[in-house]
């Protein structure tokens, strides 16, 4: 069993200084703090080996300040990579059929909503919706009935809504 009182105190008394350094090195507090955060992680998990080291502060120095110059890396990387092949193409934006069908399937009870989407967006059996949703093949059955129903009421009103704003 880990030493824990040993290691609040530690943590406790080497925290700040520890946050600072990295702060320092990284110019970043996020950054530092993320990095802080998993030297403490690794050294707690440790922490029966490097509480007996001369200075177990030193350790968790070390370890903060590789994991930033990683992370550095790896943005840099990543910075490199994006100058070399461009942006990414830009996705175009969901059309106006999808926005009236999803704005239409927040209106429906989830069971509903759920049971549509695990049908006919996932392409799911109704033998594997009902397994999904832990409810029997006939309310499935029955869900999809009823929310191709409501769906098909309020995608008319949406329809009838846009004709009469034009």
């Amino acid at each position: 069993m880990p030493d824990v009182d040993g290691f609040d105190e530690f943590y406790r008394g080497s925290r700040q200084r520890l946050l600072g350094f990295v702060y320092a090195l990284t110019g970043d507090r996020v950054e530092a703090q993320d990095a802080v955060q998993e030297a403490y992680i690794r050294a707690w998990q440790r922490w029966s080996t490097i509480s007996g080291y001369d200075d177990p502060e030193a350790w968790v120095r070390v370890v903060a300040s590789r994991i930033a110059v990683s992370r550095w890396r790896s943005l840099r990387s990543r910075a490199r990579a994006y100058l070399r092949h461009g942006a990414t193409e830009t996705v175009p934006g969901p059309g106006t059929d999808t926005v009236a069908v999803v704005a239409a399937l927040r209106r429906l009870p989830e069971e509903q909503r759920t049971a549509i989407a695990l049908y006919y967006l996932m392409g799911m059996p109704v033998a594997e919706v009902a397994r999904e949703t832990a409810a029997p093949v006939g309310t499935v059955k029955a869900r999809l009935s009823r929310g191709r129903t409501a769906l098909a009421g309020l995608l008319a009103v949406s329809d009838l809504e846009e004709a009469t704003d034009a």
